[in-house]
């Protein structure tokens, strides 16, 4: 009897122990019920709200707290694309993406925000004209949340190939007015004493042994086209800087810089694969240069180290075997992060997108490569410590055209506090711009181009 009763006793107290627990459990989800309830009904936060406009396509980029869940439709008369975001409220951020569309965007005419009933915002795109629109998420990236891009092409392949094409000859032009205002200069000057000529280099130019063999100025058989590449762009800034420098900002401007002074040689033209401030595809950036009939390839970037004290500018060519130092295996990899940080459909496989295979050897293009490479390398000698005192190499995706020597500039490390300084000083932009053009100068100088074969040009 006493046993049976101890029992009892036991079995009781286990019994209160559960329950109190249970008790105390329902009371925590009792309580967290509302928060819980408040975070199913929260609407998907608008981080920010850009737009892209360049001259052959037109992009906005919608950047969310979480995953989006969208539909549209095209409406005509006037054309429109209608997007209805699923959870998310037309908040400040959202409701200013129309401020954003400028006059000058050749396919956006008016963005309106609204809600179109309970948990669903509508954007409106109103357009200038006909388009073939592209619409795809990126998940989050380096600074970036997740995104839905809306990308608006021409409605046919037709058109983009001609506003490409268009682009190219209306660079060609500038460059000729640029020559002819030069010249005119020039001829005004002549009778003016010689004024003493400022060298902004820091150091010992190198000795006369790398010089040309001949002073005169070299007869060309053709003129000679320049591909300027400015780094990154639009949605893709780039390395930042301690100070808030954007690579994207710096790259551009040095380039726009290098096409003033190559447009005022003699039988020289330069081409920029991007005039402005947009996203362009690392395939793209080669397609442009070869519809260009460039004869070289110049890519500029400004790039940033894990090391803050990284210091020096480089010049690369393509590896087809591996990178030259670990140094330039993580740059490359960065430079070729490009498309998934500016954006890039990768489930379309149309005309607009579509990268170009070629079966080729890439040996003499890299040859060439290597020896522009050094000849400008020793340029920049003269006006920056050199990172590296050789021309290195590896797998940069925007240095693949197989029939056009490339080669990419690392102008100095924006990482660097010192060099991300002198980086946006106007000054060592223009000097920068001067010892680009004179590497390739000795380089074409050295190496003549031959009469341009059709079917090099038709690959």
């Amino acid at each position: 009897m006493h046993r049976s009763t101890e029992i009892s006793t036991h079995a009781l107290s286990g019994f209160w122990r559960l329950s109190f627990a249970l008790l105390t459990a329902l009371c925590l989800f009792a309580l967290s019920l509302p928060v819980f309830a408040k975070t199913l009904d929260a609407p998907n936060a608008v981080k920010a709200a850009r737009v892209w406009p360049s001259p052959e396509y037109s992009r906005i980029a919608i950047e969310f707290d979480a995953a989006i869940s969208y539909t549209y439709f095209t409406l005509k008369n006037p054309e429109r694309i209608v997007i209805d975001l699923n959870g998310v409220e037309p908040d400040a951020v959202l409701s200013e993406v129309g401020s954003k569309v400028t006059p000058q965007d050749v396919y956006i005419n008016t963005i309106r925000v609204a809600r179109n009933r309970p948990g669903v915002t509508r954007m409106v795109v109103e357009l200038k004209t006909e388009v073939q629109p592209q619409l795809f998420t990126l998940k989050p990236l380096a600074d970036y949340g997740h995104r839905l891009v809306v990308d608006l092409y021409p409605a046919s392949m037709a058109v983009f190939e001609q506003q490409v094409e268009s682009a190219i000859e209306s660079a060609g032009k500038r460059s000729e007015t640029a020559k002819r205002s030069a010249n005119n200069a020039a001829s005004a000057a002549i009778d003016k004493p010689a004024a003493k000529v400022t060298d902004l280099r820091t150091q010992v130019k190198p000795d006369k042994a790398s010089k040309p063999d001949k002073e005169s100025k070299p007869e060309y058989v053709r003129l000679i086209t320049i591909a300027i590449d400015a780094g990154h762009g639009g949605e893709d800034p780039g390395a930042i800087g301690a100070k808030g420098s954007r690579e994207k900002d710096i790259t551009l401007s040095i380039a726009r810089r290098l096409k003033g002074l190559i447009d005022k040689q003699e039988n020289m033209r330069a081409y920029l694969t991007r005039d402005g401030d947009f996203f362009l595809p690392l395939h793209e950036r080669v397609n442009r240069a070869r519809r260009a009939q460039a004869d070289l390839f110049v890519s500029v970037h400004a790039d940033a180290f894990i090391k803050p004290h990284a210091r020096g500018s480089s010049v690369f060519a393509l590896s087809e075997q591996g990178a030259t130092s670990a140094a330039a295996k993580w740059l490359a990899k960065n430079e070729n992060d490009a498309d998934l940080i500016g954006g890039v459909n990768v489930a379309v496989k149309d005309v607009y997108l579509k990268h170009t295979l070629i079966d080729l050897s890439q040996t003499a293009q890299i040859s060439d490569s290597l020896k522009v490479g050094k000849e400008v390398l020793e340029e920049i000698g003269g006006i920056n410590q050199l990172h590296k005192p050789r021309v290195e190499q590896a797998g940069f995706a925007v240095l693949k055209a197989p029939d056009i020597p490339s080669i990419l500039i690392e102008t100095a490390f924006i990482s660097n506090p010192d060099e991300e300084k002198r980086l946006n000083d106007e000054a060592y932009q223009d000097t920068m711009a001067s010892a680009i053009v004179s590497g390739i100068k000795r380089y074409f100088d050295r190496n003549p181009p031959l009469s341009r074969s059709k079917g090099a040009q038709n690959l």
